[in-house]
């Protein structure tokens, strides 16, 4: 009988590069109340450091995608992780610098370390889980570990600036940058004394062929199927959904009477929510369809989404001594639902590719950069209706992921040859 073989060791580093895709991201998206006091940023301009990592995406998606057909997982993940030490060490530069341009060139470069590490690990846990149910699980598993980074990320920069945001300066969360660095050089090190499965790398065969230009061209590819177009489109809004439902609220409750330090905690929560979402998630979603968990998250998020907007600012609670909005603690509770969002969709984008889905990853991770365009858009509509008015775009966004899960997330072309 043929030994099954063991992917531990591979799935762990996975799940720890899940941590370091959220705790880089998220610092983007927390930077955003420390530039609007440093930089004099607008609302709008508050999120492009979260523009330009995502929009990173756009640009690095399909070269990563061949990168990794090409080079394999492991060479991709070193890569990756060597790009994210240097963009991360940009943004810590920007500080000493005083230079708001600098800060952004470094979320850019960081994005691209984020595309190419969002490569390796999507696919690789969605195929060591031999797709399906099982697939979804995995992947939830590794969201865990993203929603701890970015747990993390908001509290830790909100309590380093504090309860003033005359405080608020890229030197005051430089520990932030340093332990990021350090972790990625850590990570480093792991990952190339691992053995990382290398099932989508093209073959010696393949590679000669290329080579010599004798490759046929196949007349089809991931954009064949309707359920990936439909689902690629799915992710963009899904990003903008995940960035801006915090990231819109730290910049408008920090300028309020709660003060970046208490604001910060709270969008923590929105992360933590994220964590227990998907840990209670992970072992439902290797029992109920990703269609139907997909469907449900997407309609809770959007009535509580609903329901913030909607409840007066002047109705609040009171927890420990701080007095809080019942819209934010609504607008946080939403992580617990948007958690499951990312697993299922590409799960549901994945099914039925075949030799198709490293490609298609690659474009599935281009339009991840939705994830900062939306968020710049919604900080634009903040300022012209008002910051409360301006989750519309969310609901919006999750009313597509509905329909994705009702209707458009079926294969309809299985007649397409996969092997």
């Amino acid at each position: 009988m043929e030994k099954k073989q063991d992917y531990t060791a591979a799935i762990i580093v996975m799940f720890t590069l899940f941590f370091m895709i959220a705790l880089v991201t998220n610092l983007a998206g927390s930077m955003g109340v420390i530039v609007t006091n440093q930089f004099g940023a607008s609302k709008a301009l508050s999120q492009l450091g979260t523009f330009a990592t995502f929009i990173a995406y756009a640009c690095m998606g399909i070269p990563a995608g061949l990168i990794l057909r090409r080079k394999g997982y492991k060479f991709t993940a070193l890569a990756a992780v060597a790009v994210g030490i240097v963009g991360v060490a940009i943004q810590f530069l920007s500080g000493y610098v005083e230079s708001f341009g600098v800060y952004t060139l470094g979320a850019f470069v960081a994005g691209f370390s984020m595309c190419m590490l969002d490569i390796v690990v999507n696919p690789m846990l969605n195929t060591i889980g031999g797709g399906g149910r099982r697939g979804n699980q995995l992947i939830q598993f590794g969201t865990c570990c993203n929603s701890i980074g970015g747990t993390i990320t908001p509290i830790f920069v909100g309590w380093l600036v504090g309860s003033s945001l005359a405080n608020a300066t890229v030197k005051i969360v430089a520990p932030v940058m340093i332990i990021a660095m350090a972790i990625f050089a850590i990570a480093f090190v792991i990952i190339f004394f691992t053995k990382i499965p290398e099932p989508h790398m093209e073959t010696a065969e393949e590679k000669a062929a290329r080579k010599l230009g004798n490759v046929a061209k196949d007349p089809h590819g991931p954009m064949s199927f309707r359920h990936f177009v439909l689902g690629a489109i799915c992710v963009f809004f899904y990003a903008g959904i995940e960035l801006g439902i915090p990231n819109t609220a730290n910049v408008y409750f920090s300028q309020s009477a709660l003060g970046p330090a208490i604001t910060g905690t709270f969008i923590g929560f929105f992360w933590a929510c994220m964590l227990i979402g998907r840990l209670v998630g992970a072992p439902i979603s290797g029992k109920v369809s990703s269609k139907a968990l997909l469907a449900f998250a997407a309609s809770i998020a959007a009535l509580l989404i609903l329901a913030a907007m909607f409840i007066p600012e002047s109705v609040q609670i009171t927890i420990a001594k701080y007095t809080i909005p019942v819209s934010l603690m609504l607008i946080a509770l939403s992580g617990l639902f948007t958690s499951v969002m990312w697993g299922t969709i590409f799960n549901l984008s994945a099914e039925g590719l075949g030799k198709y889905t490293a490609q298609a990853s690659g474009i599935f991770m281009t339009l991840v950069c939705g994830g900062g365009i939306i968020p710049l858009l919604q900080g634009w509509i903040a300022e012209q209706v008002g910051s409360i008015n301006s989750y519309w775009l969310q609901v919006a966004s999750l009313s597509f992921l509905i329909f994705y899960a009702l209707v458009g997330s079926k294969n309809v072309n299985k007649d397409i040859p996969t092997e």
